[in-house]
């Protein structure tokens, strides 16, 4: 029996596994403490709405992180005097000593992210509807609500969803601009990259070099296709709303900054870097900007948006501290990507999104035809310049762009499975895969984030940590609960995170210092064990009695 799909159907469907989505997001609200980067996201959209400067970690936008600072301003979360110069400090104050209490502004801000996620799947469904079908696109939207990953991640205050979510809506809209060059597309082609970039910076290779491999394809199908229009004229039709595109998008850029005004340099044209970033070091046009920009002011956006593209640069050449294999290493590895999606991808939707790509893809080529191609040609693009650039290698999160495509995959790939395999067997193996997909929902509640395929065995630790299993000791909380239950009175405690200990239900405590061995209670996090082995190896000849939650190990030494 094949159902009849209706646009009310089908919307009603996606909206129940949005719901539901959404549902299970808020249910670990409770579970789980500040993840690392969480306090900082939190006092950086709160400084730029309550006094409209932008002063924690500049390589980001501030997007999201308004979003996520709307909800507790509107609860009385204020800054006390100057804001700390550190954003993790600044954020943990926030937290911990404002009016309401830290539940409650950390709630409000988790509850900011969820429009995100919203627009994932909705983003994800239109893509697939449009191009394939009802059923197909449900069933990527499925593929993508229960991949844990997706969930753990739009769970907590964080860039890594937001940017996916606006990133695939761009490329859905670039798409449907190829079809009708027109200028409402091009307002909303605009709309989102703009929206894209001012989440981060990685929307723009992201957007950048899946739309040159999309327009290099369409370029070679237009050559090779006998009722091809003349080129130049798709160019020229094509250019005035593109440039409408592109100025919308730049706009909304400078634009989430605020209204403030700031002069980029001094009367005396003290150097700056947003300046020599926009009109070069030196020479005639540098000369002119620093004469124009000492003497009109010019809204923040202008000073924050190179010095975003300054940062991200300055991060991946210095690298980050990363690990992976049992390896620690400044630079990354290129495979660590290709490591991070085989282990932290659910098995059906490998199993089915892969191949659901290929066949896409070899479609694609026999009909000539760009829609088809699309995804398969975005994710090996996408996926193949994570590979080559990125020396910031701490976490599936900067991929999470792949699993939206990978749920187009399965989706495609179930439904012409179903329809070509009539056979019993054939569709009661789609069936279960389908099944298993969803089924991990509830295996794997609540520690989404930390979820690990099948493949990665019982020591995960040893392939991948940062963000990935530990972001910053999620499980403080689970701990204080075990510690209180097994009536632990001293503890030796090994964190890396950026909650605030001494405010927290512990036990009399001491930090756990490299190379100096102790006895008695310790609890340690995943992070730091495996990112110091050598000052923490000592405790490798000991079992740990329990394993709280996913990020901590907790051993009696007596």
């Amino acid at each position: 029996m094949q159902i009849r799909w209706t646009t009310r159907r089908s919307v009603a469907v996606l909206t129940l596994l949005a719901l539901l989505a959404c549902a299970l997001c808020i249910s670990t609200y409770r579970i789980f403490g500040n993840f690392w980067d969480e306090p900082e996201h939190i006092a950086a959209g709160l400084v730029l709405i309550d006094r409209g400067e932008y002063l924690y970690d500049n390589q980001h936008p501030p997007l999201a992180r308004l979003a996520a600072a709307i909800g507790p301003y509107l609860a009385g979360a204020r800054f006390r005097g100057d804001p700390n110069p550190n954003g993790e400090a600044q954020g943990r104050d926030l937290l911990y000593h404002s009016t309401a209490s830290y539940e409650q502004l950390l709630t409000l801000a988790r509850l900011g992210m969820l429009p995100f996620l919203l627009v994932l799947l909705g983003a994800t469904w239109s893509w697939m509807r449009h191009w394939h079908g009802d059923a197909a696109a449900l069933l990527a939207v499925l593929f993508l609500v229960s991949s844990p990953v997706i969930l753990g991640h739009a769970a907590v205050v964080a860039l890594d969803v937001p940017v996916t979510a606006l990133t695939v809506a761009s490329l859905y809209l670039l798409l449907r601009w190829f079809e009708t060059p027109s200028v409402p597309r091009g307002l909303g082609l605009g709309l989102s990259v703009g929206l894209a970039v001012a989440t981060k910076m990685s929307a723009v290779p992201f957007i950048g070099i899946a739309a040159a491999t999309l327009i290099l394809l369409r370029l070679g199908m237009l050559r090779a296709s006998p009722l091809r229009s003349p080129i130049r004229s798709q160019l020229l039709r094509r250019a005035g709303s593109g440039a409408l595109a592109l100025a919308l998008a730049l706009l909304l850029v400078i634009g989430v900054y605020g209204g403030k005004l700031v002069y980029l340099t001094t009367p005396d044209m003290a150097p700056s870097k947003a300046l020599n970033f926009i009109a070069g070091s030196r020479g005639l046009l540098h000369d002119l900007a620093y004469r124009f920009a000492a003497r009109v002011p010019l809204p923040l956006g202008f000073q924050m948006v190179p010095l975003n593209f300054l940062g991200v640069e300055w991060h991946n050449e210095n690298g980050h501290l990363s690990f992976l294999l049992g390896q620690i290493a400044n630079r990354g590895w290129w495979y660590f990507y290709i490591v991070a999606l085989t282990f932290k991808t659910t098995v059906p939707l490998l199993l089915l999104g892969l191949p659901g790509l290929a066949l896409l893809a070899i479609r694609a080529v026999r009909e000539s035809n760009l829609y088809l191609l699309a995804p398969s040609a975005c994710f090996v693009s996408i996926l193949i310049f994570c590979c080559v650039y990125s020396h910031i290698n701490i976490g599936v999160r900067h991929v999470l762009i792949a699993y939206p495509l990978l749920a187009m995959g399965a989706g495609y790939a179930t439904v012409a499975a179903w329809n070509r395999w009539r056979w019993r067997a054939a569709r009661a193996a789609l069936i279960g895969l389908t099944l298993w997909q969803a089924s991990t929902l509830v295996y794997a509640y609540p520690d989404y984030l930390a979820y690990f395929n099948a493949m990665a065995g019982e020591h995960p630790e040893r392939i991948l940590v940062d963000s990935d299993l530990d972001w910053g000791g999620q499980d403080l909380r689970r701990l204080e609960r075990v510690l209180a239950a097994r009536h632990v009175t001293q503890l030796s405690i090994g964190y890396k995170g950026t909650a605030d200990l001494s405010l927290e239900a512990l036990p009399p405590y001491t930090l756990l210092a490299p190379n100096q061995p102790v006895k008695g209670w310790v609890a340690i996090t995943m992070l730091t064990l495996q990112e110091n082995q050598p000052g923490y190896g000592w405790l490798l000849q000991y079992r740990p009695l329990q394993r709280v939650g996913k990020s901590f190990d907790l051993y009696y030494i007596p």
